[in-house]
C-alpha cells in the first residue's frame, strides 16, 4: 500500500471496541481510507455519528428502525459544523443487515462482531473477494475447514494480537523452519488462584480484566480462559501447525503478544503496549504499516516482565479446546456455542463461574454421544447449515444443562466440589 493510494472499507461492529478503535486509526490517517459501509448492533446514536464522520453509502443495523437512524444523523447534522442534512445513507436492519455490509465489495472488510453470528459475514466478505480483517475469531473457529476454503491464500489477516503478533512474528523465517508458536496469556483477573478459590467469583470480579476493555463475553472468556482456547483453535487453523505444537503462557504484563520459536532455537516476538491499536491498523493496512498508530516501548525506563506456566487445573477451558479443536468438524461450533449460553447464565446469576467451562465439557461429551449422530454431522468439512444446526443443538443442550432440566452427559473433574 503507498502512500498515495487508498483503500475502502466495510466495519463490522462499528460500535463496539474494535470497531470504535478502527475508526480512530482512519480518523489519525486521512486519505487512505475510505468507509463505505459501516455495521452496528442497536446503538443508533453512535452509529449516527460515525455514519455522518465517515459518510459511509451504507449503514446496517442488526435491530431498530432506519427511521431513527436517519433521525438521529440529522440531529447531530444540525448541531455540527457541517451543518448538512443532505447525507442519506442506504440503511439495512435486521439479521441479514451485517452479511449486506460484509458483502459490498469493499477492499478490506474488518469484522469486529463478537460470536458466532459473525460467520455469515465472514463467509460473504470472502465470497465478495475482500481482504478480511478478521477480529470476529468465532467465525473461523466454528466455521474451520468451510472458511478456510472460501478464502484465498493471504485473503484473511488475523486482528487478534496474538494472532497479528504471530501473523508479523513469521516474517522472520519460513513456514518450514517453525518449530512451535508461543501464545501468551494474562491470565485474567483470577491469575494464580487454585480452583477452589473460583467457586464465589461473582460477573463483576469476572469483569476487571486487568489489561483490556473489552465487551461482555470477551472479557469473561478471558477470566474463564475460553478466549485463550478459542485463541489455540483460531492460531491452527490460521497457520496450519499442528495443536502440539501451540503452547500458551501466562505473561500478566502482555507487552509481548505472542512468539514464533524456529527449529534453529531463535524465537521472535512482537512487542507492544496492551492496546489493539496496532493490530487493528495492520488489519487495514497489511503487509504495509501505518505511521505512528501507537506508542513503542520505552527501553529507557527499568521494568521487569514475567512469564508463568498455565494452571490446567483451575482454568481448563485450553485442554478442552485443543479436544475439541483436534476433532475438529462441528465440535469446536458446540464449544463456543454452549460457552456463550453459559456466559449468559452466569451473568444472570443461574450458574457458576466453574459451571462456565463444566457446563461446556458436559455438553461436548454428549455431543460426542449421542448429539453428533443426532443432527448426522460427521463431515470434516461441514456445510453451513451443519455448522448452525450444531450450534443450535449445543445452544438448547446447554441452557437444558443449565434449567437443571436434562442431566447431560456425566460431571467434569471438580464438579464433585460444588
Amino acid at each position: 500500500m503507498s502512500d498515495q493510494s487508498s483503500r475502502t472499507v466495510s466495519i463490522l461492529g462499528s460500535t463496539g471496541s474494535i470497531g470504535t478503535q478502527a475508526l480512530q486509526v482512519i480518523a489519525e490517517h486521512p486519505g487512505r481510507y475510505d468507509v463505505v459501509a459501516l455495521a452496528a448492533g442497536r446503538n443508533v446514536e453512535l452509529a449516527a455519528e460515525q455514519a455522518l464522520a465517515t459518510r459511509a453509502t451504507l449503514v446496517a443495523l442488526a435491530a431498530g428502525r432506519a427511521e431513527d437512524l436517519l433521525e438521529a444523523i440529522d440531529a447531530r447534522a444540525a448541531q455540527s459544523e457541517r451543518g448538512s442534512t443532505a447525507y442519506r445513507p442506504e440503511i439495512v436492519v435486521g439479521e441479514e443487515a451485517a452479511t449486506i455490509a460484509a458483502g459490498v465489495g469493499a477492499d478490506v472488510v474488518l469484522n469486529g462482531i463478537t460470536g458466532a453470528i459473525g460467520l455469515r459475514p465472514t463467509l460473504a466478505a470472502l465470497a465478495a473477494g475482500s481482504v478480511l480483517a478478521l477480529a470476529n475469531k468465532e467465525s473461523l473457529i466454528v466455521g474451520g475447514p468451510l472458511v478456510k476454503a472460501a478464502a484465498r491464500p493471504d485473503q484473511i489477516v488475523p486482528v487478534d494480537s496474538e494472532h497479528s503478533a504471530i501473523a508479523q512474528s513469521l516474517r522472520g523465517g519460513r513456514a518450514r523452519e517453525v518449530r512451535r508458536l508461543v501464545v501468551t496469556a494474562s491470565g485474567g483477573p483470577f491469575r494464580g488462584r487454585r480452583r477452589d478459590q473460583l467457586l464465589d467469583v461473582t460477573p463483576t470480579q469476572a469483569l476487571a480484566h486487568p489489561n483490556y476493555a473489552m465487551g461482555r463475553l470477551v472479557t469473561t472468556n478471558s477470566a474463564t480462559l475460553v478466549n485463550k482456547g478459542l485463541e489455540v483453535i483460531e492460531a491452527h487453523l490460521l497457520f496450519d501447525i499442528p495443536f502440539d505444537r501451540i503452547d500458551v503462557v501466562v505473561h500478566p504484563q502482555q507487552w509481548i503478544h505472542s512468539m514464533v520459536e524456529f527449529h534453529d532455537g531463535s524465537t521472535i516476538a512482537q512487542m507492544g503496549p496492551p492496546r489493539m491499536l496496532v493490530p487493528i491498523a495492520l488489519g487495514l493496512s497489511w503487509p504495509e504499516r501505518l505511521e505512528d498508530v501507537d506508542e513503542p516501548c520505552d527501553w529507557s525506563v527499568a521494568q521487569s516482565w514475567d512469564f508463568f506456566p498455565l494452571d490446567d487445573e483451575a482454568f481448563p477451558a485450553v485442554r478442552l479446546a485443543r479436544e475439541v479443536g483436534a476433532e475438529g468438524g462441528t465440535f469446536p461450533a458446540v464449544y463456543n456455542a454452549a460457552n456463550e449460553v453459559c456466559v449468559d447464565a452466569f451473568h444472570a446469576g443461574s450458574i457458576g463461574f466453574l459451571e462456565i467451562v463444566d457446563t461446556v465439557a458436559r455438553v461436548v461429551e454428549a455431543y460426542a454421544g449421542r448429539g453428533r449422530s443426532e443432527l448426522g454431522s460427521t463431515s470434516e468439512s461441514p456445510s453451513v447449515e451443519e455448522v448452525l444446526r450444531a450450534d443450535g443443538w449445543a445452544r438448547a443442550a446447554a441452557a437444558a444443562l443449565v434449567a437443571g432440566s436434562e442431566p447431560v452427559g456425566r460431571p467434569v473433574h471438580g464438579e464433585e466440589q460444588r
